[in-house]
């Protein structure tokens, strides 16, 4: 090519080659100008569909008119080539000058000002790169900025290529439709790597992404293959800390606002990128230098103005918040590590936040932090507990604590119980008249009510098979300390949401008339002096207030903004408010939610699959292609969980279940990994099992129906036999068998008065693991099984104890010679087995341990939530994470909000 003259322009030299074709430089000899022709791939060029929309773009491109971007001349063609005549920009790229490291922060500036210029400038024009990269970058010798290609990624195509990802080809089969990966994999913006349209705020995403580079000489998202850059855009955090100590607030802000994933939340004009870098900017407090006179300054100031707080905090505790209008704002970021989704309650007296958290010493408990003091203090003797509430005088807290519902005192003393309640507690209250009322997350409960004093709880609502109620929860007592407003959960929508019950009617004949739908807890706050009745609601991240009348026992009026962005985890919103006027309140910020993560055997984090929600069961295929995990997408309203199958090699997610049910979950692989075996409640309010073939192929075949929560979990080498686990009101949690061949008539395997879980067959089926709290808590025990004329039993059989100080989730190697599962403080163990003529275990070893940040919420749940690969070389675990926590928002006289 070189040489030859098309029509009035002579080629000099090729200058590249990539997937948008090849770009020689070459003279126009009418205008005496060096120019740039890139020549279109000939299967483009030749195909008249998809050059029509193409000329179109490219008159547009034309119309670009700006310092900062090349020109585009024109479209040419001449001895059937067809090409592209640009401006020629002599000089070297970013990409090259990023080869020789960082650049000085103020270089830096001053090319990416340049780069948000000439974004400015096209986006007002309409026009969207969708390939900006350092590579598309020009630097001219006077430090000028030019950027190449632009929009040209929406009509050209060219084959992937396995290339460094920064200088990868760019994805595309086909134009800019929902469904296909536009863009450079190292600067993708999250929706092209889904294959969703872009707008101008994918090039606002790798914008972001070049300044990350320019700043720290490194790549915000990398990967060693194109499909592990992909992974780190749509599930990692660039390394913060690698930018340069001293770099600008406003640099980290707009860094921060470009490559947020959430496209609603990031920057939407490049003006607003551009506004931010020429800022009169100050140097970030978190990261500069200071002297250590600064510093007393900073630590007397900060003293100051919380001295200042704790005296306003006071003197609007010396009255009533009815009496005045003012509304009083701030926050209140917590000073340990929250846990569980950030469980909280704002005592009624609205004096005292508690929280559970996670101190320096690695207990969990509740913490309890006066809204006038600068600390909180931990309540001894409350480990492990669940989500708690407050008494009437705001002087003690209620909590459940695995087995037994249990009162203490702030001020110290040992925890009292109560209660024995088998059930998962979920929410509670308590009236003047000593009376509590709590809630149950466990299928088939509805509220308890017990006396402050202790005894039996009996039932105060039952749930409405006919009307498919699943629980009810969430109690809150109106001011007679005799009606209460609550939630029923439901299969069907139309009965969610919350309903008015009595203390004087019985359980079943609680009025089933709904007062308002909604998919969170609900918060009541009785009337206080002048003021009436609200109730507390979120709704799409939105909390409302809306009036109650308490005579009529009905809502009034129309619903009130209070916050927005309001954060929630599963149906519980970040939000409590006192009796007298103090809300507080958490948005979702960067709270994450667990991810399945794998690790090696020492520990080491190798990467993340599928996408950060909720998980319940998670499984790894038999020849370790594919994990079936059981997941809701928080960021959806259905908050229901499917079944989903997460593909290792491909990278990609299906949905395996569809349908209304609230649940499918705790997946099981067959034994040649072709089908699936879960728990749904599709036609109920109970977890029956089901059989699905792991391509979709077909409808999910019914296994098991009873009145009973059922979760499988393992199947038998040959297929024959299912273990798996069922909840009973007396017997609590029994291991069960399936035949899954003649009648299919279930086995009891182990039923006791204690609770038996997680069984797992080894490998030859001459033993079972399993958990069982024979001992008061949970331990892994192995027990020998035999055949018999009924199908498999433990009689007669020996028994070992496995683990010590606690144990849950056993887990067989391949061979049976090691057995695993997960102790104490996230610890993962291994025990080496022999079994030749009897069974020998060995010693109990940690292999490693892992940030698990969240509670047991249910013991039998959260066994299913992990697995190992048949070598036992890798982990899968749900892995939670909550970096940068949000603070506490404090408003008080919140009602002041109703009168905006």
């Amino acid at each position: 090519m070189n040489g030859k003259t098309l029509g009035h322009y002579r080629v000099v030299e090729q200058l590249g080659r990539g997937g948008m074709g090849e770009v020689y430089s070459a003279e126009d000899l009418n205008l005496n100008r060096k120019v740039a022709l890139k020549f279109l791939p000939d299967a483009f060029a030749g195909d008249p569909e998809r050059m029509a929309p193409f000329e179109r773009e490219a008159k547009l491109l034309a119309s670009l008119n700006h310092p900062n971007i090349a020109a585009i001349y024109g479209l040419e063609q001449a001895e059937g080539k067809r090409f592209i005549v640009l401006e020629l920009v002599e000089g070297e790229t970013l990409a090259q000058r990023l080869g020789k490291g960082a650049l000085p922060v103020e270089e830096a500036l001053g090319i990416c000002r340049q780069i948000a210029e000439g974004l400015e400038a096209a986006h007002e024009k309409g026009v969207i790169h969708r390939d900006l990269k350092p590579a598309n970058v020009m630097i001219t010798e006077g430090d000028q900025v030019k950027i190449l290609d632009f929009g040209l990624a929406k009509a050209l195509s060219d084959e992937i290529q396995s290339v460094d990802s920064s200088q990868s080809p760019t994805l595309t089969e086909a134009m800019t439709r929902p469904g296909v990966i536009l863009g450079t994999a190292a600067y993708m913006s999250p929706e092209q790597a889904k294959g969703k349209a872009v707008d101008k705020r994918a090039d606002i995403w790798a914008f972001g992404c070049i300044l990350y580079e320019c700043l720290t000489g490194k790549r915000a998202f990398e990967g060693e293959t194109v499909t592990e850059t992909l992974a780190a855009i749509l599930k990692g955090e660039p390394d913060w800390n690698a930018l340069p100590p001293a770099t600008l607030s406003n640099i980290r802000f707009a860094l921060h606002r470009c490559l947020e994933k959430d496209v609603s939340r990031r920057f939407h004009d490049a003006a607003d990128v551009r506004i931010q870098i020429e800022e009169e900017p100050g140097i970030d407090e978190r990261a500069a230098p200071v002297t250590s006179a600064w510093k007393w300054l900073g630590w007397a100031l900060a003293a100051v103005f919380f001295v200042g707080l704790a005296v306003s905090a006071f003197v609007y505790f010396q009255r009533k918040a009815s009496s005045t209008n003012e509304l009083m704002q701030f926050q209140i970021m917590p000073d340990v590590k929250l846990v569980r989704g950030g469980v909280f309650a704002v005592s009624p007296d609205g004096r005292k936040l508690a929280f559970i958290g996670t101190g320096s010493d690695g207990v969990t408990c509740v913490w309890v932090r006066a809204i006038d003091s600068l600390e909180a203090r931990p309540i001894p003797g409350t480990n492990a507990v669940t989500p708690f509430f407050w008494s009437p005088d705001s002087q003690s807290l209620a909590f459940w604590d695995g087995t037994q519902l249990k009162r203490i005192s702030i001020s110290g003393g040992p925890a009292q119980s109560l209660c024995d309640f088998q059930g998962y507690v979920i929410g509670g209250a308590w009236n003047r008249d000593g009376v509590i009322i709590f809630g149950s997350n466990t299928t088939g409960f509805g509220l308890m009510r017990v006396s402050e004093r202790g005894g039996t709880a009996s039932p105060l609502t039952k749930p409405d098979r006919s009307r498919q109620e699943i629980v009810h929860k969430y109690p809150s007592f109106l001011r007679d300390g005799r009606h209460f407003l609550y939630w029923r959960s439901s299969n069907l929508p139309e009965n969610n949401g919350v309903y008015v019950g009595s203390l004087d009617a019985k359980p079943e004949e609680q009025d089933s008339k709904r007062l308002l739908s909604v998919m969170f807890q609900p918060v009541y706050i009785p009337p206080q002096d002048s003021d009436p009745g609200h109730l507390l609601f979120l709704r799409q991240g939105t909390l409302m207030s809306q009036l109650f009348d308490e005579e009529r026992l009905e809502l009034v009026g129309e619903p009130v903004v209070l916050a927005e962005k309001v954060g929630s985890y599963i149906d519980s919103g970040y939000f409590s408010a006192s009796t007298n006027g103090v809300l507080v309140y958490r948005t979702s910020g960067t709270v994450q939610y667990s991810q399945a993560t794998w690790f090696d055997r020492q520990g080491k984090k190798l990467g993340t699959v599928g996408d950060a929600g909720q998980y319940r069961g998670l499984s790894i295929s038999h020849d370790g292609e594919h994990a079936a995990v059981g997941w809701m997408d928080t960021a959806q309203s259905s908050r229901s969980f499917d079944v989903w199958l997460l593909d290792f090699l491909r990278g990609t997610n299906t949905r395996l279940t569809f349908g209304k049910a609230m649940m499918n979950a705790f997946p099981v692989w067959s034994p040649d990994d072709r089908q699936i075996i879960f728990a749904s409640d599709r036609n109920g309010v109970a977890a029956n099992l089901y059989r699905k073939p792991a391509s979709g192929e077909t409808e999910e075949e019914l296994l098991l129906k009873s009145s009973e929560n059922n979760s499988p979990t393992c199947l038998s080498g040959d297929g024959k036999l299912l273990l798996y686990t069922a909840e009973n009101p007396k017997t609590k949690e029994d291991l069960w068998v399936l035949p899954l061949e003649g009648d299919r008539e279930p086995i009891p395997l182990m039923r006791t008065d204690c609770r038996e879980y997680d069984g797992q067959f080894s490998p030859d089926m001459r033993w079972v693991a399993y958990v069982s709290d024979e001992s008061g808590s949970g331990e892994i025990y192995v027990q020998g099984l035999s055949k018999t004329s009924a199908g498999i039993s433990v009689e007669g059989r020996g028994k070992w104890m496995i683990s010590k100080g606690g144990g849950r989730g056993p887990r067989w190697r391949r061979d049976g010679a090691e057995l695993y599962y997960r102790g104490s403080e996230g610890r993962i163990m291994v025990v080496d087995i022999t079994a030749k003529a009897t069974f020998q275990p060995g010693m109990p070893k940690t292999l490693f341990q892992y940030p698990e940040l969240d509670l047991p919420a249910h013991p039998v749940q959260n066994s299913l939530d992990w697995s190992v690969t048949s070598d036992g070389n890798r982990f899968l675990l749900r892995a939670f994470t909550e970096t940068s926590p949000t603070p506490f928002t404090v408003v008080l006289n919140w009602t002041a909000l109703l009168k905006k």
